[in-house]
């Protein structure tokens, strides 16, 4: 630990070989005009704990219960049936993309300001069963502090993640510093409509374009930020191509994986992407990639 160094402005980071890449990455940074400084970080499982569910989940989860309790006959459709009962065969037979899809129904219609308040609600006072904290708590200090270090060399930082697009954004300033313009994700259209009169925006269950995973990272930063990130940090193998994207950029660059190996502290598990299988190691991708 570097705790002792009070101008350390990364203290929960170990010296080690990923301690030194980042500062020496740190360090050559400014070889980047500043509006090249640009670092992309993965949500789930990279700034927060994706873990017993992702966040997105336990929030969408406990509107289904909410509306389980008034419309009993609404929640035995196979998709919330199962969520319901816990029933983890059942759920991997249906496959995540598909319980996301039933799950966006349950907004249909709402607005953007209403669905943002139910997110900043759940995620600041719902509790974390894994840590035991609520899940804006459950966030990895070791990436809040890399966040501010890279701001402090002139960097911008961007979210880019699986995750809802509106879930991330209405929480991206207030957890990590991260206004919800800098936000990339996977997108739920809206419908523009009257309301008395009045011009207004309502949610739909429809997908904008695909998930936002592997390959369309890239392509979503290209059409939605038009900025080549020379840092990107993840830890799934939906990630990948985001950070070789990012490592193959001009000049100094650098990618980080995060393992998660710390079953004391957290949970030991191999990441993988919520919207597409394979049968390679993210952890072996890495180390072959560097």
């Amino acid at each position: 630990m570097r705790s002792a160094d009070r101008a350390d402005p990364m203290p929960s980071w170990r010296g080690g070989s990923t301690r030194d890449d980042i500062d020496r990455f740190l360090a050559a940074s400014h070889e980047h005009a500043p509006p090249d400084r640009v670092a992309v970080f993965d949500n789930d499982g990279t700034l927060w704990c994706e873990r017993p569910a992702y966040p997105q989940l336990s929030f969408f989860v406990d509107e289904l219960k909410k509306i389980a309790r008034e419309d009993p006959v609404r929640a035995e459709r196979a998709e919330y049936a199962a969520l319901l009962r816990h029933d983890a065969a059942r759920i991997s037979e249906l496959g995540l993309p598909r319980i996301a899809m039933a799950l966006a129904e349950l907004f249909i219609g709402m607005s953007p300001d209403e669905f943002s308040e139910r997110c900043r609600r759940f995620v600041t006072t719902a509790v974390n069963p894994m840590v035991g904290s609520t899940f804006a708590e459950s966030v990895y200090q070791p990436m809040l502090e890399l966040l501010e270090a890279l701001r402090a060399h002139g960097f911008t930082t961007f979210i880019v993640t699986g995750g809802g697009t509106e879930f991330v954004r209405a929480v991206s300033e207030e957890l990590y510093g991260v206004p919800p313009e800098r936000v990339v994700g996977t997108m739920i259209g809206y419908e523009y409509v009257t309301q008395e009169g009045t011009p207004a925006l309502v949610r739909t269950a429809d997908l904008v374009g695909v998930a936002n995973e592997g390959a369309a990272k890239v392509i979503n930063i290209r059409q939605q930020l038009g900025r080549r990130p020379v840092l990107a940090a993840g830890n799934s193998l939906g990630d990948r191509e985001m950070i070789d994207w990012a490592v193959a950029a001009d000049g100094p660059t650098l990618g980080l994986l995060i393992d998660h190996d710390d079953a004391e502290r957290e949970d030991s598990y191999a990441s993988v992407a919520g919207s597409f299988e394979s049968s390679e190691s993210v952890v072996d991708v890495g180390r072959r990639s560097g």
